[in-house]
């Protein structure tokens, strides 16, 4: 049988502002991407994350981001590697203290928004992340981009890799995520996302934004907590992998 990770982005809420529908998705996801209190989330909000992940044995990833709440992670944000560096290590300590707490740890790091694709594109800052995550320690791996310059360098300096598809986003012919500012780069049918995630989970093409035939080599794929509808694709996504065979466990 094979098997694939089925992860999320949980943990996105401020205070009293609610993001996604965490509860239910815990439900269905292997790995949780947990926001660390650089683009969302909060100390409360964390802690009780990480119990619910803990209680339904999920694992548990940081999902580290540039410092910006006001724009949720998702402005590009000029920074030097040892800011880079830092920074992930904060909130990987911030995240995993919570994790103590609760009998868990934390397993990976997870870039969001801007520094995610950043990351992609850019030897340094991929270092950078290579440098935080070896640095705390632990046997941490890194999900990032499948088949992108970051998996690469990344992997070159020894830290395990996690390579990401996306089964509610659409994709550029090159295999970049087509920016959330085109028409069409967030997938909300269910029938699609649950066949493109299919397709995915077993490595074969799925269509780029042209109609390009495009490979992604996937170890885990998202779906994400703030996409409309995401309890409802995942559920979908989820019955379509059982139907096709295909074990959700994580990675």
């Amino acid at each position: 049988m094979t098997g694939v990770d089925l992860n999320s982005d949980l943990g996105e809420g401020f205070g009293r502002y609610v993001m996604g529908p965490d509860r239910e998705l815990l439900e269905l996801v292997t790995s949780a991407n947990i926001a660390c209190g650089f683009h969302a989330g909060d100390p409360r909000i964390m802690d009780a994350t990480v119990a619910q992940a803990a209680q339904r044995g999920v694992i548990i990833g940081a999902h580290v981001s540039y410092p910006d709440l006001p724009g949720f992670g998702r402005r590009h944000i000029q920074v030097s590697a040892d800011e880079l560096t830092t920074d992930v290590l904060y909130q990987i300590g911030a995240l995993d203290a919570f994790c103590r707490r609760h009998g868990t740890a934390v397993r990976y790091v997870k870039p969001h928004g801007a520094m995610y694709n950043d990351l992609a594109v850019d030897e340094r800052l991929a270092a950078a992340l290579a440098e935080a995550i070896d640095g705390y320690g632990g046997g941490i791996a890194a999900l990032v981009l499948a088949g992108s310059l970051a998996a690469a360098v990344i992997s070159e300096r020894g830290v395990r890799v996690i390579g990401e598809g996306f089964a509610d986003r659409a994709y550029t012919p090159e295999g970049w995520l087509l920016p959330r500012s085109t028409p069409g780069a967030v997938i909300t049918d269910l029938a699609d996302v649950a066949e493109r995630g299919v397709r995915l989970a077993t490595g074969k093409p799925i269509s780029a934004h042209d109609g390009t035939p495009l490979v992604v080599n996937a170890d885990s794929i998202c779906v994400h907590s703030d996409t409309q509808g995401a309890v409802a694709l995942a559920t979908a996504l989820r019955g379509a992998l059982d139907d096709a065979g295909i074990d959700c466990r994580p990675w």
